[in-house]
């Protein structure tokens, strides 16, 4: 399972909101979800112009943008790498990719672009407005043949709402649009904010679901 921006789901202090490597080992023991690996990903800076000057954080571009560009640096790039020390399965049904926010589209987009690599999506908080094109997924999913993906929504009816766009109606619409099209899907709206505060209270929840009949 891939995770964008990573660095923040791999703390275990008692104090962290989604303490991942716990919930994992809670879940795989439980067999509710299968022998897993986590692939923790941060996205990258941009390095300085100039001395003195500060590197820019590339996270919008990798994140918010539509296309394949980011499953193929995955893809050819880092999984190759992960599987020189792991054994990883190639079974896209055994693969999952999660994130929040502008972590979230991404996960999504990964699926949507390369379902013959990854078929199941948890995505918290998801940025589906327009920051780089990501209001067009209702309609996109709308009008193209359904993929074979699974897919976990969550987010609050206080997050965002800004010139980009407004979050719990963009995510409504995203569900909105799986449902039509016949997608195993599950939306959780909670009253939260932009905050990873609800997703990773329901964390254990999202991902027995996600892996519902995969754990042996």
């Amino acid at each position: 399972m891939v995770v964008q921006d990573g660095g923040g789901y791999m703390s275990i202090a008692s104090n962290s909101t989604y303490r991942v490597p716990t919930v994992f080992d809670n879940l795989i023991a439980k067999k509710e979800m299968p022998v897993t690996i986590g692939v923790f990903i941060n996205p990258g800076n941009i390095p300085p112009a100039a001395d003195g000057q500060r590197p820019r954080s590339n996270r919008s571009f990798e994140y918010d943008s539509l296309g394949d560009l980011y499953s193929k640096f995955l893809i050819q790039e880092i999984l190759p790498e992960v599987t020189k020390k792991y054994n990883i399965t190639k079974d896209p049904d055994g693969r999952a990719i999660g994130g929040a926010s502008s972590g979230a589209i991404c996960a999504f987009t990964v699926a949507w672009e390369r379902p013959d690599e990854f078929r199941k999506v948890l995505s918290h908080i998801g940025s589906y407005v327009n920051i780089r094109g990501g209001h067009n997924y209702p309609a996109l999913i709308r009008k193209t043949e359904r993929k074979p993906l699974r897919v976990f929504l969550q987010d609050g009816s206080h997050d965002l709402d800004n010139l980009h766009g407004h979050w719990p109606l963009a995510n409504q619409e995203m569900a909105a649009a799986l449902k039509f099209m016949g997608y195993d899907h599950q939306f959780v709206l909670g009253e939260g904010t932009h905050s990873g505060k609800h997703g990773g209270a329901i964390l254990p929840e999202s991902l027995r679901w996600l892996w519902r009949n995969d754990a042996k």
